[in-house]
């Protein structure tokens, strides 16, 4: 089994909205004011899978500001898994959270079993009881939340704890070239964030923006013990090598294959992937084995 473990998709409503949203979405204009900036559909999403050869794929939503596309963009990716027959698995957006920091809705069960309306606890129930699997791609900074302490990050926890969603960050490198998007969570927030929330499983896109050499600390090490890396556009940023020293520090185990498709196609991304020098065992890892071991395929 093939697993793509990191993969773009928008409804075509939302895409013959382009120009609109570049106007009114600050994180999407960053990356999609360009028109060369490619959108893909989840119909796109299979036929790629079809040709490439992967089994199954995570798709992703965006850090929208929008409640309404919030709403409007995860019932889209809810209902075209639902369809799939299994090959894709639904990440979704998380509702805006809502009330001062630590107030009641983020220490009193009960009360947000109750459902008020809007409320994003019960947002978030009704999303996983539809077939959601995770949460991102999660872009805090874009947003303008901290992840360190901020009722959004109480609200990450609690979610992936409570209905066992993963949690998939954009996660930027601090040093290189920049490029569009490049913006997005901090190492050290990251590790902060993983530390405090012990047990909830994380994906650090784009091979964690180098945070994987920080495992070489114990006490990040220790705060990462369920964060995994994709291999998301990768080749974009590192070159091969990349696979070989993250696999010294953090063994093959803790890395997921991902294609960032549509900007990278899932055919050349794991092409890259087989030609890394790879171990067989190494490789079955990487391409599927530890997605599958995360989502329980």
């Amino acid at each position: 089994m093939i697993v793509d473990a990191h993969a773009h998709v928008f409804p075509p409503a939302v895409r013959e909205r382009r120009e609109a949203l570049v106007a009114s979405e600050p994180a999407f204009a960053e990356i999609y004011r360009k028109p060369r900036a490619t959108m893909a559909t989840a119909g796109e999403v299979l036929a790629s899978m079809d040709e490439a050869g992967v089994d199954r794929t995570v798709i992703v939503n965006f850090a929208w500001r929008d409640e309404a596309l919030v709403d409007e963009t995860n019932a889209y990716i809810l209902d075209a898994a639902s369809r799939s027959g299994g090959r894709l698995i639904p990440f979704v957006s998380m509702p805006p959270a809502r009330g001062g920091h630590g107030g009641p809705q983020f220490e009193d069960a009960p009360q947000a079993a109750g459902g008020r309306p809007g409320d994003p606890r019960a947002k978030i129930r009704a999303l996983a009881a539809a077939g959601a699997r995770g949460i991102g791609e999660l872009r805090p900074e874009s947003l303008g939340w901290d992840l360190a302490d901020s009722d959004e990050a109480d609200l990450l926890a609690w979610a992936a704890s409570a209905y066992d969603l993963t949690l998939l960050f954009h996660v930027s490198e601090p040093v290189g070239h920049p490029y569009a998007g490049k913006q997005g969570l901090r190492v050290e927030a990251l590790a902060s964030f993983a530390a405090t929330a012990a047990g909830v499983n994380i994906i650090a896109a784009h091979w964690g923006g180098g945070l994987p050499f920080y495992t070489l600390m114990p006490e990040v090490r220790e705060a990462l013990a369920t964060t995994w890396f994709d291999t998301a556009a990768g080749h974009l940023l590192y070159d091969a090598a990349i696979y070989r020293r993250t696999i010294d520090l953090v063994g093959a185990g803790r890395i997921v294959f991902g294609s960032d498709f549509p900007l990278v196609s899932q055919a050349d991304a794991l092409a890259r992937a087989r030609a890394a020098g790879l171990s067989g065992d190494e490789l079955d890892a990487i391409s599927g084995g530890n997605a599958r071991q995360i989502f329980g395929l």
